[in-house]
């Protein structure tokens, strides 16, 4: 398969690596620098997109030097341990709660399979650990230069997981910041970028991930390179998005939960509150196919975080 791969700036490319089977879903993102430096892997289905993706570049995955996940959700690095098998000088980059998390992915895996059921192994198998030694735990603050002119620094961002750390990138002024900020729906048309907050189980926290969100802003980023997926420019319409919408959920939420409803209420008007602004095009697209599963998930998150006095 030619895996479809974009080049974002200079040096630095974001490679579709077709998770849940669509497109423009999870991005890898590959800084083409001395030290050649992926950052985040996909699931394990996205391995052919980052080999061809890389070959593209005249590159090979023996060439890695470093993989970097924001956090250890399958769709971001379930796919670290089949990479390292081929990637035999890279080190794994990772938040100080995820590395056990790598090593030993059986707690991880069961979660998954509690949300995606049935699909669970078409979306994410084979998981495989990460050797301990492979692994290089990054701490708040920490820096890693990859090139002559190229540092990465990391952040400690939870809110969306504990386990979950933005980067920022010298060169180009941007942000790494997985699914703390947001995904962002490209395939969405609007006036703006439409932004939706992630607020999956288990461990979505909202004073966190409000938190997290000032503390990647005051950073000044020139752009933000999503997990999910691409980048963007539009500093402000970011994080304005991601802030209106947080809140419309965080009423949805409490609205369902003194109804008495389910989840899966809550689910259907997330989807719905969506539609209502967004959906004269609302379709089967790609995108609008992975909107509703977000919703499904994002809503398992805001119910129990209700539940738990986290919202």
């Amino acid at each position: 398969m030619q895996a479809k791969i974009e080049k974002l700036a200079s040096r630095t490319y974001v490679i579709d690596g077709y998770d849940l089977n669509l497109p423009e879903r999870t991005g890898i993102y590959v800084l083409d620098e001395e030290e050649l430096t992926i950052i985040e892997t996909g699931p394990s289905p996205s391995y052919p997109q980052i080999k061809n993706g890389l070959e593209q570049l005249g590159k090979s995955l023996a060439d890695i030097q470093h993989i970097i996940v924001t956090h250890i959700h399958l769709d971001h690095a379930g796919g670290c341990g089949q990479l390292v098998k081929d990637t035999p000088e890279a080190s794994v980059h990772v938040h100080p709660r995820g590395k056990k998390h790598l090593v030993e992915p059986e707690k991880l895996v069961k979660g998954a399979k509690a949300v995606y059921g049935s699909n669970f192994s078409d979306l994410f198998d084979p998981v495989f650990p990460v050797p301990e030694e492979r692994i290089n735990v990054c701490e708040d603050g920490d820096r890693l230069p990859v090139g002559k002119n190229r540092t990465l620094t990391f952040y400690d961002t939870p809110g969306h997981a504990v386990h979950h750390m933005s980067i920022f990138d010298d060169h180009t002024q941007g942000v790494f910041t997985g699914d703390t900020v947001g995904i962002f729906y490209r395939g969405i048309h609007s006036t703006a970028p439409l932004v939706l907050p992630s607020t999956s189980p288990s461990q979505y926290d909202t004073a966190s991930m409000k938190t997290s969100h000032k503390r990647i802003e005051a950073l000044k980023p020139n752009v933000i390179y999503f997990g999910h997926f691409g980048a963007s420019d539009q500093i402000s319409n970011i994080f304005q998005s991601t802030a209106t919408w947080l809140e419309r959920w965080i009423k949805i939420t409490r609205e369902v939960a003194d109804e008495q409803g389910s989840s899966g209420l809550l689910s259907e008007r997330l989807l719905q509150s969506v539609i209502d602004i967004h959906g004269e095009k609302a379709d089967d697209s790609p995108a609008w196919k992975a909107l509703k599963m977000d919703c499904h998930v994002s809503a398992l998150g805001l119910y129990q975080a209700h539940e738990k006095g986290r919202l």
